[in-house]
């Protein structure tokens, strides 16, 4: 597997992807496109044509080498924190035929540890607890970081990284197109 920055040519299988792994899922955003594909699949795309589109930040998975394929994405925009710029990740992506591999693991590392080499402060997300603690992951009240949405909870989580300043912190807007959905 290869995880690299995503190319024109990818759209279309980040597109596919990213329908194929958040169908049938129940927190996934309802459709907003004729063709019915979870409102993530569109998200994508409302992304790369917003100033907060970072394109160093859109990493796919790539299967092996002899007939790569593209298996997985993820993207982290920029928000707002408190009137700084500050990271939101998602959608994270991986197919469900790939999932349980390590592709969404691999893309984590690679999107944390690009937004870090960037010199980004921080990563928000809304997600499962359990499942984004591994990857450093707390819930965001914990760094003084208010969420867009109260109602979230614990499930609105930060990633600090090395540019982090206590000073930073207040409430978080996501990149507009979020707001769409």
């Amino acid at each position: 597997m290869l995880i690299r920055q995503e190319r024109p040519s990818d759209v279309p299988s980040i597109r596919a992807v990213t329908a194929a792994a958040f169908s049938g899922v129940a927190h996934a955003a309802p459709s907003v496109e004729a063709d019915g594909a979870p409102g993530e699949a569109t998200l994508v795309g409302w992304l790369r044509a917003d100033p907060g589109w970072v394109p160093s930040l859109s990493l796919v998975a790539e299967s092996g080498p002899a007939d790569p394929e593209v298996v997985g994405h993820v993207v982290a925009t920029r928000g707002q924190l408190a009137g700084r710029s500050a990271l939101g990740l998602g959608p994270l992506s991986v197919h469900p035929a790939h999932q349980g591999r390590g592709v969404g693991a691999a893309l984590m590392h690679a999107v944390l540890g690009a937004a870090d080499a960037l010199g980004e402060p921080v990563v928000v997300l809304l997600g499962e607890p359990a499942l984004y603690s591994r990857f450093g992951f707390v819930a965001a009240g914990e760094t003084g970081i208010e969420s867009p949405d109260p109602a979230w909870g614990d499930y609105f989580q930060a990633r600090t990284l090395s540019a982090w300043r206590p000073e930073y912190a207040g409430r978080f807007r996501y990149a507009a197109p979020f707001d769409r959905l």
